[in-house]
C-alpha cells in the first residue's frame, strides 16, 4: 500500500543525503517517527533516514560521520548544520536481555528491516519523492488510530521490553487505543518491564505524563499491570487510577511529578527517596520537594510573605497551577503581584553583608554572621524593618542585647 505526500521543509533539507546515496546506487528512505507525524499533521523533530548501503559505504560517501551506533549500523552524518541519523537495513537475532539483539545482519532489503519495527504506525517509510510505503497496514491503524505491534506482539516485547511503556506512551501522546493482541501480550509479559533500565522507562513514563490523552494513558498503564514494576507505584492502583482523573494538562514535567506525589500521599521526607529512585536530577528533586511542600500548605491557606519569598516565583507559580489542576482556585496573578512587592528577592539584595556585620559589631568570624544575616532577611522581608544598613544594624544590634541579656 502507498500514498504520496506533500513534502515537509524538515524533509526537503535533507533530501540532497537521500540523492547522494540514490545516485551510488544505494536505496534511502525517510522512516520512524517523523513519517508518522508528518501524516499526523504534527510539527516533526528528528528526521532519520534508512539505507540499503553498508556503514563504511556511507562514510565512504560522506566527509563528515561520526560512528554513534556503526556495529547497529548508525552512522550520524553531518550535513548544513544538521545531524541526521542512517541507519542501515538490518535484521535482528534473539534478544537475552529483552533489551537488546544478540547479534544484528545488515541487509539491503526495506521490507526485512521495517519488519523489525516495533507499531506498524512506525514501521512506515517515505520516498525522497513523498510515496509513502507501507508493508503492514500502518496507515490504517493511523486512521482508526490503533497501537498494533508489527508481526507477532509477544516476539516484539520479548525483543525490546521498552516497548511496552513506549505503547502505553503513544495512547496519552497521540490519543490512541490499543490493539486488543497487542494488549494482551503486554498484560501477559508486563512483568519483563524489571528487565529495564529505570532511566529508559522513565523517558517514556514523563512522556505519558504530558500526553493529552494521558487519562487514557495511566488507566491503560494500570490495566496492563506496567505500574507494578515501575518505581513507588507497585501496590498503589486505586493511587495512579486517582491520578489519572485529574483534569487539565500539564505544561512542565514538574507538576506531573508533584501531583502524582500528591496522589500517592507521599509523606514530604520520602519525595527525595522517590524521586532518585526514578533517577531524576537533584534540582527536579529539589524543586518537586519544594513545591509538595508548599502545596500540602497551600491547599489549607495562602502562602506567608515567608514562605512566598523562601520558594521563589517559579516554583510559588507552580504551586497555584497544581492548586488549580486540584480543583481549587489558583491565585497566579495574586501571587505574581505579591512576589513584585517583596522588598527583596534575594539575600544579595540585602542593604548589609557579612563584612558590614564584623566591622559594626567588631566580633570574630563565625556562624553568627549567617544567623544574623538571616534574622535581618527575614524581618526586611516581612517589612518588619526597612532594608538599609542603618536601620538592619540598628536592628541587629538590638537583637544581640536582647539576647545578651536572656544569657544573664
Amino acid at each position: 500500500m502507498s500514498r504520496m505526500m506533500p513534502m515537509e521543509p524538515s524533509f526537503i533539507k535533507a533530501l540532497p543525503i537521500i540523492e547522494k546515496i540514490a545516485s551510488a546506487g544505494y536505496e534511502a528512505y525517510f522512516v520512524g517517527g517523523s513519517v508518522r507525524d508528518t501524516l499526523l499533521h504534527k510539527k516533526i523533530h528528528d528526521v532519520d533516514i534508512a539505507t540499503s548501503a553498508y556503514p563504511e559505504e556511507m562514510k565512504q560517501l560522506f566527509k563528515k560521520t561520526i560512528d554513534v551506533g556503526i556495529e547497529h549500523g548508525t552512522v550520524m552524518i553531518a550535513y548544513q548544520g544538521e545531524m541526521y541519523e542512517i541507519t542501515t537495513f538490518r535484521t535482528e537475532s534473539t534478544y537475552q536481555d529483552f533489551r537488546r539483539p544478540d547479534s544484528v545482519t545488515f541487509v539491503r532489503s526495506l521490507e526485512e528491516d521495517l519488519k523489525r519495527r516495533d507499531f506498524t504506525i512506525n514501521a512506515l517509510a517515505m520516498t525522497s519523492e513523498g510515496k509513502i510505503i507501507d508493508y503492514f497496514d500502518g496507515l490504517k491503524d493511523l486512521k482508526e488510530k490503533r497501537i498494533k505491534a508489527v508481526g507477532e506482539a509477544h516476539e516484539r516485547f520479548h525483543e525490546d521490553a521498552l516497548r511496552m511503556m513506549r505503547a502505553v506512551r503513544f495512547v496519552s501522546q497521540l490519543q490512541f487505543h490499543l490493539e486488543p493482541a497487542t494488549k494482551e501480550a503486554i498484560c501477559e509479559h508486563h512483568a519483563l518491564l524489571s528487565k529495564i533500565a529505570v532511566e529508559r522507562i522513565q523517558v517514556e513514563f514523563t512522556k505519558l505524563l504530558m500526553g493529552p490523552g494521558r487519562k487514557e494513558g495511566l488507566q491503560t498503564f494500570v490495566e496492563t499491570g506496567l505500574y507494578a514494576y515501575c518505581p513507588g507505584l507497585a501496590g498503589e492502583k486505586a493511587q495512579v487510577l486517582a491520578f489519572s482523573k485529574i483534569e487539565g494538562t500539564f505544561q512542565t514535567e514538574t507538576e506531573a511529578w508533584v501531583l502524582l506525589i500528591w496522589s500517592l500521599k507521599l509523606p514530604v521526607p520520602k519525595v527525595d527517596a522517590f524521586m532518585r529512585a526514578w533517577k531524576c536530577s537533584k534540582k527536579e528533586s529539589r524543586m518537586v520537594e519544594a513545591i509538595y511542600d508548599n502545596l500540602l500548605t497551600r491547599n489549607q491557606r495562602d502562602l506567608t510573605t515567608i514562605e512566598l519569598y523562601s520558594l521563589g516565583l517559579e516554583a510559588a507559580l507552580l504551586t497555584e497551577k497544581a492548586v488549580g489542576l486540584l480543583g481549587k482556585v489558583a491565585k497566579e496573578e495574586k501571587i505574581q503581584q505579591r512576589y513584585a512587592d517583596l522588598p527583596i528577592h534575594s539575600i544579595s539584595e540585602l542593604a548589609i553583608t557579612g563584612k558590614d556585620l564584623l566591622e559594626s559589631f567588631n566580633r570574630k568570624p563565625g556562624k553568627w554572621v549567617g544567623e544574623f544575616l538571616e534574622i535581618a532577611e527575614r524581618a526586611a522581608v516581612e517589612r518588619r524593618i526597612e532594608n538599609t544598613k542603618a536601620a538592619l544594624l540598628s536592628f541587629l544590634e538590638k537583637q544581640r542585647t536582647t539576647q545578651n541579656e536572656e544569657k544573664h
